[in-house]
């Protein structure tokens, strides 16, 4: 990509619409104009500013004249400027502290954050990463349709992509968390915006991980090879990580702001569908049981099902009508199945077994979800080894006196 003009032109922004949302993107964040000629001048070598300024000023305008809607081109951007960012965070340099960082939020271009600090830096480009490695797995379950029939169809293909990419996507996340985190201090951690605190990002880790379960249980349901034990499996799995996300982000205070509030909705309202399918598999395994015994908790369990999603349907709409407003997609997956089957298959059971709740005299709570093993863990991110520059940046500064850092008035003259 190197530095040369952005194909994009200014002022050809889409006009804003409203979203649909399969694969939920959190707020986007890019980064801002800041200067790192001043403060890095006579320090390196002039050709090693000069690239740094340039791949960080292409990712700016590309991103602000597409919306972020440039993935391919961000991403390769963004991976030619960590190899050359690396290097401002190796003490060594003494570098880490000397360049402010400004970024800004891509929706409204508000100043979300100005931080001297380049492991901040450094946190920010692997956060947009995993935000555009979201945004392009929610493209590709978001087909056009080009021949008008309404039908839109999502082939196994994007499917398995969009598994793959929001592994590379929480793999991103966990590295900023466990890796990054560690290098900045308290009172810098303390300027970071909400969406950037560990229980944030971990929330939106475990998430995708679930969103990739969702997709798994969809290809599943699709399948003629997959048993009611596999379904019923990734069900549960795929509850067990929204509980898990929803336990990190409300023990974060993202969620008294906007975007937080948005996030938890999306949470609560994938987390019923999960336990609604979940209940649904488990009653069909038990009601497959010889005992009385096992069609009654069969029943509670599809009853339970039932309710449940009745629940997922209000919480979808919850979702979307929470600002910033945004549309469901058409039913896809597992619920295109589900939404039909629950209430038929639970309705049918419980007339079919009606004798044996009066037996009863009161319907039972459902049982405990069987727990299983996770099947999906993140990706492993590695950074990039640095750039070769660096090394040639040594040799050369060692070999002729360092200028000295140039004064504001100097600066001033320099660039009258």
């Amino acid at each position: 990509m190197g530095c040369s003009a952005s194909m994009y032109a200014v002022g050809k922004r889409k006009k804003t619409s409203i979203p649909e949302v399969v694969v939920y993107v959190p707020s986007m964040r890019i980064p801002a104009q800041s200067d790192l000629q001043k403060p890095l001048r006579g320090l390196i070598l002039q050709d090693l500013v000069d690239r740094l300024a340039c791949l960080r000023n292409q990712i700016v305008l590309v991103a602000e004249d597409t919306g972020g809607s440039a993935v391919a081109e961000l991403r390769r951007a963004l991976e030619e400027y960590l190899p050359l960012l690396i290097g401002l965070t190796k003490k060594e340099h003494g570098l880490e502290g000397l360049v402010e960082f400004k970024w800004k939020n891509l929706e409204d271009g508000r100043l979300e954050n100005s931080v001297a600090n380049s492991w901040f830096e450094l946190l920010s480009v692997i956060h947009m990463i995993a935000m555009l490695n979201l945004s392009e797995a929610n493209s590709l379950m978001i087909p056009k349709d080009h021949s008008g029939s309404g039908i839109r169809v999502v082939s196994s293909d994007c499917k398995r992509d969009s598994v793959d990419l929001l592994l590379k996507a929480s793999g991103c996340l966990v590295f900023c968390v466990r890796e990054i985190m560690a290098h900045l201090p308290p009172d810098i951690k303390k300027k970071f915006s909400e969406d950037f605190q560990d229980g944030v990002l971990e929330a939106i880790s475990i998430q995708a991980l679930g969103q990739g379960t969702e997709i798994q249980l969809g290809l599943a349901v699709g399948s003629q090879k997959a048993s009611l034990s596999v379904k019923r499996r990734l069900a549960c799995e795929q509850l067990v990580y929204f509980c898990q996300a929803h336990h990190c982000l409300a023990e974060s205070s993202n969620t008294s702001n906007m975007h937080g509030k948005k996030h938890l909705c999306f949470i609560k309202w994938k987390f019923l569908e999960a336990k609604a399918a979940a209940y649904y598999y488990h009653g069909l395994i038990l009601d497959k049981g010889t005992e009385p015994a096992c069609h009654v908790t069969a029943v509670c369990c599809l009853l339970a099902a039932d309710g449940l999603l009745s629940e997922s349907k209000k919480a979808c709409l919850t979702f979307c009508l929470t600002a910033p407003v945004t549309r469901s997609p058409p039913l896809w997956g597992a619920m295109k199945h589900l939404h039909q089957k629950i209430p038929e298959v639970a309705a049918r059971k419980s007339q079919m077994y009606g004798y044996l709740l009066e037996e009863e005299k009161a319907l039972q709570a459902p049982p405990d979800l069987p727990d299983f093993q996770l099947s999906l863990a993140p990706d492993d991110y590695i950074l990039p080894e640095i750039d070769s520059a660096w090394d040639r940046n040594k040799w050369e500064i060692q070999s002729q006196p360092l200028k000295e850092h140039p004064k504001d008035s100097e600066d001033e003259t320099e660039t009258e």
